[in-house]
């Protein structure tokens, strides 16, 4: 086998399966020892990655996991939205903590800008929206996307030049206001105080900017190693996903190419996050939703609110249609469940093993949310262990029931388990030596 597909194999895209939030943040620490390169392909400061590092906790919005991992180089690709403010109260946030950020911090040139009209222009639709809101974060990141895709868009790049920067986003403010008079009768911006104020702020980006693409492609030919890093959830995904109940990009494994500059025969592996049970921000269908005190267990064990909002997240049971439709979409090369331990206490678990709708079992995870919201779920009941998992690291601890569960869930995913979270610490984790992708890449234990 030739050495550059040897290379090849190494270099791993990290999505998740479910609708996010699934733990990828602490996953990606974890595993970032393993790699050079850290790199975010997508999303912007509305996905929360939390991470706890000897007892402290990091919300990080932007900035790769990896950045927590001395000298690993973190990467903010060209496939993100990025706004300026959330990204240097961040690094700030960081360095505060004793990690400097210094120059292990590349952001693409090519990434769009979240200007202070995108968060009015989201604020305001949702509200529109009434009873049928989406339940976005409002941050601006949909509209951002929105510019971006019909080509009025600022990115970093424009940063360089305050002559034209200034230019572009007079040239925006002017079309963003005539929009907003027409509708309200009122403007949404002062062209002149916008600008001061942003560009005080944004210009500190661009000591940081690179041709991201131009530079992860480098040094994957000098051998190094890279982690690709997806915000959210492949349910999530604006083009797969639980549309229109999406968010505005590419999360699943397909956008780190685009969203990173890469050709997909530069990634060797998918690997896929996915909670123990199954939970979900914001409105949409979820078939597998458990309602009333069940529901508000799991979601005061598991802490489920927001990392970035606060949002009490929706809670359900482990989802085996929609994991199975997100592995074949991404086709995973192996899975990682965390939150294991939440399920302690029960004495039996269900897991959702079938849509049905009308008396007949759907073959398909559907397109239209109307169906989704429609289905009849059935259920498989299994065993819980009743006592805790909690911080085990080694899978023989584990009570054979809860092994059962596990493997129940792999056979219906039809994919390897390759690491179990049972906390939020980086050494709260179990490894599955005979998983086929840790034997094929040789990843080592920490």
């Amino acid at each position: 086998m030739c050495e550059s597909f040897l290379d090849m194999e190494k270099n791993t895209v990290l999505v998740g399966v479910q609708w996010g939030d699934e733990g990828k943040g602490k996953v990606v620490d974890v595993l970032a020892d393993q790699f050079d390169i850290v790199a975010r392909y997508q999303g912007g400061a509305n996905a929360g990655h939390t991470v706890v590092v000897d007892g402290k906790k990091f919300i990080l919005q932007l900035i790769p996991s990896g950045i927590l991992r001395p000298g690993k180089i973190a990467v903010i690709g060209n496939g993100v939205v990025l706004d300026p403010e959330a990204l240097f109260c961040e690094v700030e946030a960081i360095e505060r903590a004793g990690i400097q950020v210094g120059d292990r911090l590349r952001i693409s040139d090519r990434s769009h800008l979240i200007l202070p009209y995108h968060r009015m222009h989201e604020q305001a639709a949702e509200a529109a929206r009434g009873d049928d809101k989406i339940g976005t974060t409002s941050k601006g990141i949909g509209p951002s996307y929105e510019d971006k895709a019909s080509r009025r868009g600022l990115r970093c790049c424009d940063l360089r030049d305050a002559r034209i920067f200034r230019e572009k986003c007079k040239r925006a403010l002017l079309e963003k206001n005539r929009y907003a008079a027409a509708f309200s009768g009122e403007v949404i911006a002062d062209a002149d105080q916008l600008i001061e104020s942003y560009w005080s702020q944004a210009r500190r980006i661009v000591p940081f900017l690179v041709n991201t693409a131009d530079y992860l492609n480098r040094e994957m030919d000098r051998g190094k190693t890279v982690l690709f890093e997806g915000a959210q959830g492949t349910l999530l995904d604006l083009d797969h996903g639980t549309y229109p109940f999406v968010t505005s990009s590419s999360a699943a494994a397909g956008g780190a190419c685009t969203g990173a500059g890469v050709g997909p025969t530069r990634i060797g592996a998918v690997i896929g996050v996915s909670k123990a049970y199954t939970t979900r921000v914001g409105s949409g269908p979820f078939p597998t939703e458990v309602e009333g005190q069940g529901a508000e267990l799991l979601r005061e064990r598991g802490g489920e609110y927001g990392a970035v909002t606060g949002r009490p997240r929706r809670c359900g049971w482990f989802d085996v249609p929609a994991a199975r439709y997100s592995s074949r979409l991404n086709h995973l090369s192996a899975l990682i469940i965390t939150k294991l331990d939440i399920l302690d206490h029960l004495a039996e678990i269900p897991v959702g093993v079938e849509y049905q709708l009308n008396g007949h079992t759907l073959t398909e995870f559907p397109a239209e949310a109307e169906t989704l919201e429609r289905v009849e779920t059935r259920y498989k009941m299994l065993p819980g262990w009743q006592q805790s998992t909690f911080g085990l690291r080694d899978y023989a601890q584990l009570p054979q029931k809860a092994r059962d569960y596990l493997q129940f869930i792999s056979d219906q995913v039809e994919v390897e388990i390759a690491m179990i979270s049972t906390g939020p610490g980086r050494e709260q984790t179990i490894w599955m030596e005979n998983c086929e992708w840790m034997k094929q890449t040789a990843l080592k234990q920490q």
